[in-house]
Formats: C-alpha cells, sequence, structure tokens
C-alpha cells in the first residue's frame, strides 16, 4: 500500500519514497533523472526545483505547479493523464514533451520552451505569457482561445492548427505565417 503524505514542505531531498503527496511543497529539491513512476501529487507547488530528466511513468499530477523550476526533457505525456492540471511560472522547460495531452487553460508564464512537443496537444484558453517558443512544435494542436500575445519565437501553422479565436499581436503574428515562407518587414 502507497504512503500518503499531507500539507508537508520538503526542501533540498534528492529523492522520495513511493508515495501520494497532497497539498505538499518541494522546495530546492535536486529530482534529476528521478523515477517518479506510480506517485501521486495532488495540489502540490515545486519551487526552484531541478526536475530534468525525471520519469513520469504513470505518475499522477493533479493541480501541480511549477515555479522557477528546471525541467528539462521530460516526457510528460508518459504521465497519468487522469484529471491532469500543470502551470509553469519561471521554468526552463525545454526538449519536453506533452505530445497529445490535454493542457486545457495550463498557464505557462515566463517561461524557456525552446523545441518542446506540443503534436496533438489540447492547449484551448491556455496563456503563454512571455514565453519564448523557439523551435517548438505545434502540429495538429489546439489553440482555440489560446494567448499568445507575448510569446516569442513561435512557427504556429494555421492550417495544420485550431488557432480560433487566438489571442497574437501585429509584433509576433510573423509566426504565423512564417511556414509559408512569407516575410513580414
Amino acid at each position: 500500500m502507497q504512503i500518503e503524505i499531507f500539507d508537508e514542505t520538503i526542501e533540498k531531498k534528492n529523492k522520495l519514497e513511493l508515495a501520494t503527496f497532497t497539498n505538499c511543497q518541494f522546495i530546492d529539491c535536486d529530482f534529476t533523472d528521478f523515477s517518479f513512476n506510480n506517485f501521486q501529487f495532488v495540489d502540490c507547488e515545486f519551487i526552484s526545483c531541478n526536475l530534468s530528466n525525471a520519469k513520469l511513468s504513470n505518475t499522477s499530477l493533479k493541480s501541480v505547479s511549477f515555479d522557477s523550476c528546471k525541467l528539462i526533457g521530460i516526457q510528460f505525456q508518459n504521465s497519468n493523464q487522469f484529471l491532469l492540471k500543470l502551470n509553469f511560472k519561471s521554468s526552463n522547460l525545454n526538449l519536453s514533451s506533452f505530445y497529445s495531452l490535454n493542457l486545457s487553460k495550463t498557464y505557462f508564464i515566463d517561461c524557456e520552451i525552446q523545441e518542446v512537443d506540443f503534436t496533438e496537444t489540447n492547449l484551448t484558453e491556455s496563456l503563454f505569457d512571455s514565453c519564448n517558443l523557439r523551435n517548438s512544435i505545434f502540429d495538429r494542436s489546439n489553440l482555440f482561445k489560446s494567448d499568445l500575445r507575448t510569446a516569442m519565437d513561435f512557427t504556429i501553422n494555421p492550417t495544420t492548427n485550431n488557432i480560433k479565436k487566438a489571442r497574437f499581436t501585429r509584433e509576433n503574428i510573423s509566426g504565423l505565417v512564417s511556414s509559408f515562407g512569407i516575410v513580414i518587414s
């Protein structure tokens, strides 16, 4: 039987016992390459943690936020998708993948999101506020009502993605036409 941990603040750890964590904070932890397989996180917050290359096979992430974290190379699509809810602030998500996940109403605020795979991802009503999306892949993605007004360096093909009612600015609209070879000056 999996242990349950409630309302704890966990600081400067580099490994954990298999458990269900509810309403916990993880601060300054280094979980690089750690296997979170079958862990459950409910209403948890990671602050200034390094989770690069962490393994998430069947990991439950229910209302989990990451603030000032390093999340490089994570395959989020391997996590348990039931009630999946994530938010990111001031974090580095480079080289990660959200392939085919439902990330509706997800907040990405002031994040590095370079070379990230959003193929077939539902990003309905999501916010990309001051995020660098250089070389990230949007293919058959749903960006309905998403806000990319302050996003930078993205390339989104409007013929292969749903961008209906998505919000952009004149300054970043070139990311919508670059796939057509059109140059805006």
